[in-house]
């Protein structure tokens, strides 16, 4: 957290004093550098280019260039520019091509409305070429991702481009590269390698949080899958893939994605979290503050999905920061008042989506040059959070399930000495005899009291009593096999289900290795103190009885047997 803090503050810092110089670039000559391409594959045209805001963006292209002399320029030297709502921004530069090389102008995001490229052929004639997300993708001058224009070739000599880009929301925020051919085809086939194995484990991890929220009815699994799909929808879109390869002639579709992010992502990533740490149990008025936060972030995002401005833009993003910070507040304060293991992953899985996020952004401020962190930090930041949420959630779904099987178990077991209770016995009993019917089988029931339990208690007091209960609990669990089972179903009295087949002589050898496990000593109980089992066995089923009827019956058999009887083992019906 102090890392993370650090590089905020030196992020928010050396913002200020880059956007304060970029507001401030100097006036360029309307006549830029010649870019002398044919070395490098790739050429960036920051600080090789100029650029003027059009305030009423009414100046068509044969306008700007006879009063480019009058133009206040300015000499471009990073990603983002801004001009006043209605406008046009206006980029130009001029390169010379080398023969037999095609090179192409490429715009590093596919988010802006209309983009033009100009320049003039051999003739004097206006080339233009037009992409952007008011029109499917398929019909762009050079189809594709992003928006990309192809430069004059075999013309060695210097030529002027002109890039018009007009946007409802006023701000140009994207690299602006000249590419070689091979280059640029080399380097989608990478990007839409990469874009395949992101997408495809978004999709799995989806899948799996949706059937396992459905299965198991857990909102946290459900909040996770929701957050998948605005995550994964709003990057499909912000990258140009899902217009590209998705929903190529739905415009609306993809403009409206483009709106919500990211607002809807952050807010349901905000409910996945508060659905995870569970708020209200620390703090009622952090619970509230949740609540309050998601509404306005869904609000925010509405308006800006009307509005589609510059303006509205900025509040989405200055209300997704708050949420981030309420995430990491709520994940720190949660593992600092319960230490559970899945909110320190989920601190984990938040982290490298926030410190691989600040790449871009870095570099839109111009910060960092380009790089692969820069370009794609985002996409590596979530490809990390997905599985270690993931994970997270399934830690905190065993330990859950644990818990409820405890419960269950406990509402069903005696609290003393761990066998299940009468009620657990009979329902199994009543499953065995209708299976042992079936098969013309017989299953074994025997009764065990502690018929020197009393005078245990007398003698050595109501401790060891206890502990003589729970000692014959030891002794059955060692006696039953397989899916044998043993219960309490008395003050003293014990009960032994043996499943079938059993014969005579297995039901008779059982209740000697009980009476025997008797006799012999333990730690847990004094010297020479040893426990006297009585024993009433019957083979089952009786006609006409059920699970309740046969245990009574044998128990009424076991009643038979007083604590001075010398036969300790009574067979009832064989």
């Amino acid at each position: 957290m102090r890392a993370v803090g650090a590089v905020l503050l030196w992020l928010v810092s050396s913002w200020g004093c880059v956007y304060a110089a970029g507001n401030g670039e100097a006036v360029a000559p309307a006549q830029p550098p010649t870019i002398v391409l044919g070395g490098d594959a790739s050429v960036s045209l920051n600080r090789q280019s100029v650029y003027w805001a059009d305030a009423l963006g009414q100046r068509l292209i044969d306008q700007v260039e006879a009063g480019a002399n009058a133009v206040p320029w300015r000499l471009r030297t990073r990603d983002q520019q801004s001009w006043p709502a209605g406008g046009s921004l206006w980029v130009m530069f001029e390169a010379t091509v080398p023969r037999g090389e095609r090179w192409y102008l490429e715009t590093g995001a596919a988010i802006h409305d209309n983009l033009q490229f100009f320049h003039r052929d051999r003739s004097g004639a206006w080339v233009v070429q037009q992409a952007g997300t008011d029109m499917p993708s398929a019909i762009w001058s050079v189809p594709g991702r992003l928006p990309t224009f192809q430069l004059a070739s075999d013309d060695p000599a210097p030529i002027r481009y002109w890039l018009r880009v007009d946007d409802a929301q006023t701000e140009f925020v994207s690299p602006l590269r000249l590419v070689r051919s091979d280059k640029l085809r080399s380097q989608r086939e990478a990007e839409q390698f990469l874009f395949g194995a992101y997408f495809g484990l978004a999709l799995l991890v989806f899948c799996a949080s949706f059937a396992h929220g459905v299965t198991y009815r857990d909102k946290a699994f459900l909040a996770f899958a929701l957050y998948i799909v605005l995550l994964a929808s709003g990057q499909l879109g912000r990258a140009g893939v899902g217009a590209q390869h998705f929903w190529p002639e739905w415009l609306a579709w993809n403009g409206t994605l483009l709106s919500l992010w990211p607002g809807a992502a952050m807010a349901a990533g905000l409910w996945f979290v508060k659905v995870v740490t569970d708020p209200a149990r620390l703090s009622r008025r952090l619970d509230l503050g949740v609540w309050a936060l998601i509404a306005a972030l869904l609000a925010a995002t509405a308006l800006h999905l009307v509005l589609r401005g510059h303006n509205s833009l900025n509040l989405v993003v200055a209300l997704t920061g708050l949420a981030l910070v309420a995430v990491l507040c709520m994940v720190v304060w949660g593992w600092n008042e319960g230490r559970e293991r899945h909110l320190a992953l989920v601190a984990l899985g938040f982290a490298p989506l926030v410190l691989l996020a600040l790449f871009p952004l870095a570099r839109t401020f111009g910060l960092l040059p380009p790089s692969l962190l820069t370009r794609y930090g985002l996409f590596f930041g979530a490809a990390l959070q997905l599985p270690i949420l993931y994970y997270a959630l399934n830690i905190r779904l065993m330990a859950r399930r644990e818990g409820e099987l405890r419960a269950s178990a406990l509402s069903r077991s005696d609290a003393l000495t761990g066998l299940p209770h009468l009620q657990a016995l009979v329902e199994r009993l009543d499953t065995s005899l209708a299976h042992a019917r079936g098969q013309k089988q017989q299953l074994g029931l025997m009764a065990v009291r502690i018929s020197n339990l009393d005078a245990i208690a007398e003698e050595f007091g109501a401790e060891y009593a206890e502990r003589a209960l729970v000692v014959a609990a030891s002794h059955l669990r060692r006696v039953i096999v397989d899916f044998d089972m043993a219960a309490r179903v008395g003050e003293r009295e014990f009960a032994l289900l043996l499943e079938a087949p059993v014969t005579p002589q297995l039901a008779t050898s059982r209740a000697q290795q009980v009476v025997a496990s008797g006799l012999r000593q333990v730690e847990a109980l004094p010297a020479a103190l040893t426990l006297k089992f009585h024993v009433a066995v019957a083979l089952l089923p009786e006609p006409q009885l059920d699970g309740a009827a046969s245990l009574r019956w044998v128990m009424e058999g076991l009643d038979q047997l007083t604590p001075d009887t010398r036969k300790l083992i009574r067979p009832l019906n064989f």
